[in-house]
């Protein structure tokens, strides 16, 4: 078991209607506040109203149109302007991951002097950010309960991962009913994004039966629910289960203690979603079985028994290779089965570009350093076993 150093200090306030103790949260952080939304489903399901109302005492300034992947700009530059302009005190998301990943890169720029790209790179630490309270509208992400979020600048085709202490949100507001009008894309994406931040804590070298008995459940309640969820959208437990489940997803709850995987897959994806705009939780459920094919090995296959018989229920007194193989084929098969296409072309990506993305890959995200190492020609050959 490996040291750890561990904080959550965000607030989670979870249930129906708990939209009501938004003034109470919003009180000591300021009177200015910036509302950040994407593209407009707040409004059609009544919140950005109810928002509007019950904070009718403070002055607010908006950034609509945040996108899915958020951008840097326009979003995250045209924030920071808002945010240095009016001397805004406090930042409020409403809305998804994308929304609130954009919202901690805005929370730290408006603090900086400088082009927010350096922090966002690490070329700068953070000395200070603004605070963050959230509405969350989508599960999948996790982002409501971690200090960290992904960024894309398109020019460069760089879609970054930027992470500091400083970025833990104040106070995320989950209320499951507000995911009921989610489309089934986007709920599939959302279960998918979360199954798999699972997966990248749970294929690792180090771990323990308490980190291995979370993740297992974790994965298991997310197929469930997941499936309630795309059959009833207004079945209020599974929409709150898969919530939570997904909440728990990247602040390190499920490993403590575990030896770190490099997140190989979220590496590989974020170059597909960086060069073709693709939802995140598409290109995670494309890559993780090819993935899991191409890293098979005697000396991974102990944990993809572990993952198959525990998770999938596969007979463990199968030979271990087949039982890896019935694991890695179930993964695929739950995923095709919410809905998710399951090929790169189906997305609209063809082999044309599949090396210049591996070698960016290789070049940035580290993943040589991986559970399981990936070299340019492994991440090239996952992209074409993908396609």
């Amino acid at each position: 078991m490996q040291n750890f150093d561990y904080l959550t200090p965000t607030r989670l306030i979870f249930g129906k209607g708990v939209i009501k103790n938004l003034p109470e949260v919003m009180a000591p952080l300021g009177q200015k506040i910036l509302l950040t939304y994407g593209g407009g489903s707040i409004k059609k399901i009544g919140l950005y109203d109810k928002v509007k109302e019950l904070l009718k005492d403070f002055e607010i300034y908006e950034l609509p149109g945040i996108q899915p992947n958020p951008k840097y700009d326009p979003s995250v530059l045209d924030g920071v302007k808002i945010c240095k302009e009016k001397q805004i005190d406090v930042i409020l998301a409403v809305g998804g991951g994308s929304v609130l990943d954009c919202s901690k890169a805005i929370a730290a720029g408006a603090k900086y002097a400088g082009d927010p790209w350096d922090l966002i790179t690490y070329k700068v630490k953070a000395k200070a950010a603004l605070p963050i309270v959230d509405v969350l509208t989508l599960a999948a992400t996790g982002s409501e309960y971690d200090s960290g979020g992904v960024i894309s600048r398109t020019e460069t085709n760089d879609k970054i991962g930027y992470i500091d202490p400083l970025l833990y949100p104040v106070c995320s507001l989950l209320d499951p009913t507000y995911t009921f009008t989610v489309s089934k894309k986007q709920t599939a994406a959302g279960c998918a994004d979360a199954m798999n931040h699972i997966i990248e804590q749970y294929f690792c070298a180090d771990s323990t039966l308490l980190n291995d008995g979370f993740m297992e459940a974790g994965l298991k309640s997310l197929m469930v629910n997941a499936r309630k969820c795309l059959e009833n959208p207004e079945d209020y437990t599974a929409r709150a289960e898969m919530m939570l489940t997904c909440t728990y997803g990247c602040n390190r709850i499920y490993s403590l203690g575990n030896s770190p995987s490099g997140w190989p897959c979220h590496g590989m994806e974020h170059a597909l979603s960086a060069y073709y705009d693709i939802t995140h939780g598409e290109g995670l459920a494309i890559i993780t079985p090819r993935w899991m094919k191409h890293i098979l090995s005697e000396k991974t296959v102990d944990r993809f028994v572990k993952y198959g018989v525990n998770v999938f229920g596969i007979d463990p007194a199968l030979d271990k290779f087949a039982i890896a193989d019935k694991a890695i084929e179930a993964t695929y098969k739950f995923f095709e089965s919410i809905g998710i296409p399951m090929h790169l072309r189906e997305v609209g990506i063809d082999e044309s570009r599949i090396h210049e993305m591996a070698h960016h890959v290789a070049a940035n995200e580290g993943l040589d350093k991986a559970w399981a190492p990936l070299l340019e020609e492994d991440i090239a050959a996952i992209f074409t076993a993908s396609l």
